[in-house]
């Protein structure tokens, strides 16, 4: 199974170029059920892979001038430092077994996992329906409710690693009014501090396998520029569409796996 790891850990980095935040979704998945990492490890792995395979695809929409700081500085305070506060002072301290039903247990893996099913299918559905979210025209900014969408963000980031990326975009459209390429271009360097400054929270709590997680993001880099080579030349929606399909398929393998097999 590893080599379909490496394949998918291909694709991740594809979908990241291609469609931007969104693609991130697939990481805790791969790393659970092909690598075999138990959840919480590949929570914090997930991390370390999306933060840099985020942080060089925001380098390349950069250079394009595509990336609003300004977003990053209101936005990312809010979420980083949430995100950083969840792994660092809440995450070690969750009981393994959360509660019981009879003889059923609520396991922290269990919970995680399931909840970041139910995550992958409510994605899937903002990627398959996709309307083109659109700036409303004379609203004011309103960074309160920024800072509110940042810790949401960051929660998300926090609890179940990289995958809080599609509630960005739309965030970053309607309430900052930015044009879709500055949105991507901005998510990803927000998802790129909110990874790696989660992943910073977790050193220490656990033994890290360096060379694995440095291979994984290599991987996961070189797809985000075929990803991003294809993106200039294939219809983004029908793609979105596509992968939004896909991410539905996999939530519902993940609920049918750890709550019936």
């Amino acid at each position: 199974m590893e080599m379909a790891g490496y394949i998918a850990s291909l694709f991740i980095g594809v979908s990241l170029g291609l469609i931007g935040g969104g693609g991130s979704i697939l990481t805790v998945p791969v790393l659970v059920y092909l690598f075999a990492i138990s959840p919480t490890i590949a929570i914090s792995y997930s991390l370390f892979i999306v933060g840099f395979t985020s942080l060089v695809g925001s380098f390349h929409y950069y250079r394009k001038g595509l990336v609003n700081f300004k977003t990053v500085l209101l936005f990312g305070s809010s979420s980083i430092t949430t995100v950083f506060i969840a792994r660092k002072f809440i995450i070690p301290f969750l009981p393994n077994v959360f509660f019981r039903l009879g003889s059923f247990e609520v396991t922290h893996s269990l919970f995680v996992m399931v909840v970041f099913a139910i995550l992958m299918l409510a994605a899937s559905v903002s990627m398959i329906r996709s309307r083109k979210v659109v700036a409303e025209n004379g609203t004011k900014e309103k960074p309160w409710m920024l800072v509110v969408y940042g810790v949401l963000i960051g929660l998300v980031t926090g609890f179940l690693g990289a995958g809080g990326g599609f509630l960005l975009i739309p965030a970053l459209v309607i309430l900052m009014k930015l044009p879709m390429k500055n949105a991507i271009g901005t998510s990803l360097l927000i998802i790129a501090l909110n990874s790696l400054i989660g992943f910073l929270g977790d050193i220490g709590r656990h033994a890290i396998d360096w060379k694995f997680i440095t291979i994984v993001s290599a991987i996961a880099i070189a797809g985000i520029f075929i990803g991003g080579y294809f993106n200039q030349k294939v219809n983004a929606d029908k793609l979105k569409k596509g992968f939004g399909w896909f991410v539905l398929v996999m939530g519902i393998y993940i609920i049918v796996k750890e709550l019936v097999l």
